[in-house]
């Protein structure tokens, strides 16, 4: 139990880290019309891919039995993560709506997405793995 809750702290905590890089990235290229939007659905993008191949392999141990299996579960990987990332995108924009800075933004993305893996998990061991 610790060592996967380690685990998966850890995972979280990198997905965080590619997620967070990612958008300031993306806000160091493009300013423009919608560039927190881009920046927030590039994160996401990067950070899921990233976190479903390690959950899939050292936190459920999961093996697929064919291409088919695996497309289905990683879609069934994503559909969990709609909810939880409904809960990152909207602390992230309410923190930069509130507050109208690129770092505090980036704490409520960090914020929700704490709060999004822990229902995550939960939602992956029972739907998905």
């Amino acid at each position: 139990m610790w060592r996967t809750a380690t685990l998966y702290a850890v995972f979280a905590a990198l997905s965080i880290a590619v997620n967070i890089g990612t958008q300031a990235l993306c806000m160091a290229f493009y300013r423009g019309p919608g560039a927190v939007l881009v920046s927030i659905a590039a994160g996401t993008a990067t950070g899921l891919a990233g976190k479903y191949l390690l959950d899939k392999r050292w936190i459920f141990r999961h093996v697929s039995r064919d291409r088919v299996h695996e497309a289905r579960t990683f879609a069934l990987y994503t559909a969990m993560g709609l909810a939880t990332t409904a809960v990152f995108w909207g602390t992230e924009l309410a923190f930069h709506l509130v507050f109208g800075s690129d770092a505090l933004r980036y704490l409520g993305g960090v914020l929700g997405l704490v709060a999004g893996y822990a229902l995550k998990y939960r939602l992956d061991r029972r739907y998905v793995f």
